[in-house]
Formats: C-alpha cells, structure tokens, sequence
C-alpha cells in the first residue's frame, strides 16, 4: 500500500458486512491511523476468525447517518482526514428507505464533512449504477447511466454517486472518488450466501435460470476492502489525487466466470449436488416470474423468483478495472477459488 498522511478515517457503516472489512485492512495496511466507527447498529460481538482487529481499539460512535448532529459529532469526535462512506441498506427493500440512506444519508455526510473541513470522501457506490437489465460488456468508466434503473437500490445508488461527484471541489481542499463494486461475497456475508443456502433446502438447486453462458464478476471482499485503503491513502498523495478527485473507479476481481459457478460451489459443500438441471430459458423464466409476483402479492408471501432476479441472473455483466490497476494501483490480492474456499470456511465456522 501507499504510504499517506492519513491521521484518522471514519468508517461509516462499519459494523457492516463490507465495513467489518474495511476496518481489517484500514487496521492492516495502516497502522497507525485512528480508526472510528460510525453506524446506527454496534459491532458484533462475536467476530469470525478471519478478522484480526480487537474492537475495544477501535473507537465506535452510534448514530444516524440522516441526522446532522450525529454525524456532525461523529467528524468532530474521529478528528478525521477521510470519511470511507459504506453504510447502505440491502438489496430488496422499499423505495423509501433507499431514498432516506442512500440519498438523503449521502448528501447530508458530504454537507457535514465541507463544512467540517474533512479532507477527502470515499463513497462505496454499485457496479449496478450502469446496468438496466441489458449486457454489459466490459463495461468501463465510461459508460453512461440508464434512463431507466432496474431496481431502487441502485437509481439512489447513482443519484447518491453524482452527488459525491459534484461535491468534489479541490480549491476548497475536499475531494471525492467513488468506488463501484460488482457482486461481493466472503466471510460474514448475509445476504448473497444465506440466500444461496436457504433456495437449496427448498430444493431450488435443481433449476437453472438461463444457460449459463453468461459471464459475471464475481469479487471478494477483501479485495473490495483493499480499494478503499488505497482510495483512502492516495487520495491524500498530492501525487495522485488529481487523478482520483470527482473520479470513479470499477473494482471487481478481475476474472469474469459464469454466474451458477459460485452458487454450485456453496451448494455441493452443503452436500447439494444435482446430477441434472432443469433448464428455464430467460423467456420462459421471467414469464414465471410475473406469475410468481401475482400469486405471491395475492397470498401474501416473497415471490421465490421475479422478473427483476431472472434479468439479473442471465446477463452477462463484466467490467474492465484498468482504470482502477492503473491509478489506484489496485490488484486482487484473493483470487476467486481463495476466496470462495474463505467463504465456506466461514459458512461451516458460523453454523
């Protein structure tokens, strides 16, 4: 990592799952910066083995991320150089909710940290931001935003991203850069992985959405960690925070691999192992998927499947993140069989 004069980094929304790797590489790779906390849940206090840091050294702040006196206090107490901005809510959930953390929460942490006079912003944000259910082909920065976003979470997350883009100003002394993440997994995952076990017991191993041919990025967590170490130091560098102010950057790891090959790894060490699958082709799946909304809605219940998953599940969504090798300097530092082998550890370690 690049040595930076970072004094101090407020982690927000580091009790999280993304964030409780933040704080393992910000405790790794530097030292000697104070670390501090900033969410409306504590940290756990059972940590995975994966996990090095002592959280009694680590200074933690409860709060509202939409309150302006909580997070006013959280950057006057943490004396920090650089907000890490992590906190979002999981895929799934109504619109308003984004509105209020994505959006909201974003542009009141940018209002506070100018006024307070942090130095840099760094903004978790979605590879999702430029996907509206078409294929996407080595995207790259360059790639524009949808008219029209598939899902809420990643509309907020984009206008969320604009607003941290447009806050950048380096005649004031403050600067931003957005990182954009695509399909996290690892250790203390509760969403993807979970999701992946409960559709088994249900005996949904079995059915394939698609044929598979579809390549997705797939990246670890603490690769998605490392990046925002790197954000965080660099941008501090006179050296190259030019180049990373008002700029985003795509971070995966690097090697697109067809969608079902993770799922099928977490499933055969669950002992789930099809020796058949029943194909749904894309059409005939998101027809399903309407239905399945309609009878779900009528009962009362989660749809098992939706137009808006089976889209997801079928497209071919890679990245190109030579931008980020080359300014950042990133590099995945946990290949995907690591990786995935990390998560099932985790998975048999957590039962």
């Amino acid at each position: 990592m690049t040595k930076s004069p970072l004094n101090s980094v407020l982690l927000v929304g580091g009790s999280g799952f993304l964030g409780l790797h933040l704080i393992e590489q910000f405790h790794r790779h530097c030292p000697e910066t104070k670390i501090t906390i900033f969410d409306i849940r504590p940290l756990p206090e059972k940590l995975s083995q994966y996990f090095t840091f002592n959280p009694s050294q680590i200074h933690f702040i409860k709060g509202d991320l939409t309150a302006e006196s909580d997070v006013s206090n959280a950057i006057t107490s943490s004396e920090c150089d650089v907000i890490v901005h992590a906190a979002s809510p999981m895929h799934g959930l109504p619109q308003e909710i984004y509105e209020k953390v994505n959006v909201e929460g974003t542009k009141n942490l940018l209002a506070q940290a100018k006024k307070l006079g942090v130095k840099a912003f760094v903004y978790t944000s979605s590879a999702g931001v430029i996907f509206n259910g078409q294929d996407v082909y080595n995207g790259d920065e360059s790639w524009p935003y949808p008219d029209v976003h598939m899902d809420g979470y990643n509309e907020t997350k984009a206008i969320a991203e604009t607003a941290v883009m447009n806050a950048n100003d380096p005649a004031k002394g403050f600067l931003t850069v957005c990182l954009r993440p695509a399909g996290i997994f690892g250790p203390g995952d509760r969403q993807l992985v979970p999701g992946l076990r409960a559709s088994a017991k249900l005996g949904q191993s079995k059915y394939q959405l698609g044929d598979n041919n579809n390549l997705f990025d797939w990246t670890y967590v603490g690769n998605v960690a490392d990046a925002h170490v790197l954000a965080a130091t660099k941008i501090l560098d006179p050296e190259f925070s030019q180049q990373l102010g008002g700029e985003t950057f795509f971070i995966t790891n690097d090697a697109p691999t067809y969608f079902w090959t993770l799922a099928r790894t977490v499933w055969k060490a669950d002992g789930y192992v099809d020796k058949y699958y029943i194909k749904l082709s894309r059409p005939v799946a998101i027809v399903l998927g309407y239905f399945s909304e309609f009878f779900s809605k009528l009962a009362g219940k989660e749809p098992g499947i939706t137009p808006f998953r089976v889209k997801v599940v079928c497209a071919t969504r890679y990245h190109n993140i030579s931008k980020a090798k080359t300014i950042l300097g990133y590099k995945p530092a946990v290949d995907l069989e690591t990786g995935i082998k990390y998560t099932l550890d985790w998975m048999n370690e957590d039962i």
